[in-house]
């Protein structure tokens, strides 16, 4: 990894693109700490301090944002808006007809849908922007904090209004610098920006499981979560590279005096085909019933029993409910981003079969078969690395963003081993020297 970039800023073209998405990074962080007109940034301070690290009901908006919005920044919404309207626009192209032709016409469909993609975040920046808004006037975001209900001293509609229309601007441009940096930076700018806010929190998450830790004043507490860290980094990397390659030859054509075909190549299915996006939407339904009993302000045993089995993240309930639904989720996500009817038709289309397979609906059900069977591995491996805050929890006392959890490490090492690709594949096709040879 450090060869790549190294490499890479010796050639004065890859070296721009490095320091423009340098400065982008350091724009995205600085408008992270602004804090939004009409909040008291003194008692937003004092919450945070007090309760801050035991905030769990936003504490996965929180991590995608940096840290933003606790602090209720102009960025406090971060690129989570932006990463929901792309999830439910692919949800939408498989049971929307207009949405699947537009994204079979390639390009131009393509810039259609991101299009749309934009649209949409900016409806739910305003709903979301609107919810933290609400939640920060009312003194719910941070639970416990004497002055959390003078987070927003001046309570008029119109301070209301442009807070909403702040934060919902900041989306924007969050959205925005994502496509700064795919277009003139090294590209995967919203993985990108991701990654940063995930990354911003670590260190700091870290040290406060030394300074919480009891033996050899924190030293061994921190000796064995970095060990962890490292081996659960490896166990990432291992399987996020794990993948099943179908073999698929093709048959020569004559067309003309030329022949073409003839070539052999694969289909590659990763065990892990659904990526982090099981992980987020599990955590995402989880936190309802939370907010749904913190908004009621119900003191019934339906929201009793709520507040004892699936507030804390260490309860049994909580811990297999999140599990369940991380496995049922993997299955969900790749059959709606893999279809292998189509995967067939294409290759019989052109020419392609699978050995020992007959081309058609055979090598459909296929497919079908040996998907299945390696989303298995992923989807349980998924739902153990997602647990992982949660043995933190019992073992160190830690918080619920815990620095290697499931989600910021599985998203820390699939951008990170991506942008490596990216840097390489740009340096393969600026040092290529085949065709002199």
């Amino acid at each position: 990894m450090l060869t790549a970039f190294a490499r890479a800023f010796k050639t004065p073209d890859l070296r721009k693109k490095l320091l423009f998405t340098l400065g982008i990074i350091v724009l995205f962080r600085l408008g992270s700490h602004i804090p939004v007109p009409g909040v008291s940034y003194k008692n937003v301070q004092i919450c945070v301090d007090q309760a801050g690290s035991s905030n769990s009901l936003f504490g996965l908006v929180n991590m995608f944002s940096g840290g933003a919005l606790l602090q209720i920044t102009i960025f406090a919404l971060g690129i989570m808006p932006y990463i929901t309207a792309s999830i439910i626009l692919q949800l939408l192209t498989v049971v929307i007809p207009k949405l699947e032709n537009l994204k079979k016409e390639g390009q131009s469909g393509t810039a259609k849908i991101t299009q749309y993609t934009r649209y949409l975040t900016v409806a739910l920046a305003i709903l979301q922007g609107t919810g933290l808004v609400a939640t920060a006037r009312t003194g719910a975001l941070f639970q416990g904090c004497q002055v959390a209900s003078q987070i927003v001293p001046n309570r008029s509609i119109f301070t209301t209004i442009v807070m909403v229309i702040t934060m919902t601007a900041g989306t924007c441009v969050v959205m925005w610098l994502g496509e700064l940096v795919t277009d003139r930076g090294i590209g995967n700018g919203m993985s990108i920006l991701m990654f940063i806010s995930i990354a911003a929190g670590f260190m700091g998450a870290l040290w406060q499981i030394k300074l919480q830790g009891k033996i050899a004043d924190g030293w061994v507490e921190f000796g064995v979560v970095i060990l962890v860290g490292l081996a659960m980094v490896a166990l990432v990397v291992f399987v996020e590279q794990a993948q099943r390659r179908i073999p698929v030859q093709y048959a020569k054509r004559m067309i003309g005096r030329r022949a073409y075909g003839g070539t052999s190549t694969y289909i590659p299915l990763k065990v892990n085909q659904a990526g982090v996006i099981p992980v987020i939407f599990a955590s995402s339904l989880l936190y309802i019933p939370a907010l749904i009993v913190q908004f009621s302000g119900s003191t019934a045993g339906w929201a009793v029993w709520i507040q004892k089995h699936f507030v804390k993240g260490d309860h049994p309930y909580y811990i297999a409910a999140y599990f369940l639904l991380i496995v049922f989720f993997a299955f969900f996500y790749v059959a709606i981003s893999f279809n292998p009817e189509e995967v067939a038709d294409n290759m019989k289309k052109y020419g392609g079969f699978i050995p020992g397979i007959r081309a058609g609906r055979p090598t459909a059900e296929y497919l079908s078969y040996v998907l299945n069977r390696i989303t298995w591995p992923g989807s349980l491996y998924l739902g153990l690395i997602a647990l992982v805050p949660t043995m933190a929890l019992a073992g160190f006392g830690a918080n619920q963003n815990f620095p290697f959890g499931g989600t910021s490490i599985l998203i820390i090492v699939g951008v990170g081993l991506e942008t490596v690709k990216q840097i390489e594949s740009q340096l393969q096709q600026r040092n290529y020297e085949g065709f002199l040879r």
